[in-house]
């Protein structure tokens, strides 16, 4: 018994391109997005906390250094304050 082939199919030819790649590649657009200046916002806070959350935790060895400074009566002086006070302002920008 043999079974012939309803509507046999050619096999593709080498180097042959077959009519439908020619219809999608007409009808080719490029792609494009626009973010939102929210959007672009929340990626950038997204980012600053991945990147604290990243960072290393504190360092108890300076706090402790740090307050043994504070609580020195001689730290204080209007030397210090000034300076702390100068770098706040030009943190600011004022």
């Amino acid at each position: 018994m043999t079974i012939d082939r309803i509507n046999p199919l050619e096999p593709l030819q080498p180097g042959k391109k077959s009519g439908r790649n020619n219809e999608v590649e007409r009808g080719k657009q490029s792609d494009s997005i626009s973010l939102s200046s929210e959007a672009v916002e929340k990626a950038e806070l997204y980012r600053a906390i991945e990147l604290a959350s990243a960072a290393e935790d504190v360092r108890s060895a300076r706090v402790a250094e740090l307050k043994a400074r504070i609580n020195d009566p001689s730290y204080l002086n209007d030397a210090v304050l000034k300076a702390t006070a100068d770098r706040i302002m030009d943190a600011f920008g004022l």
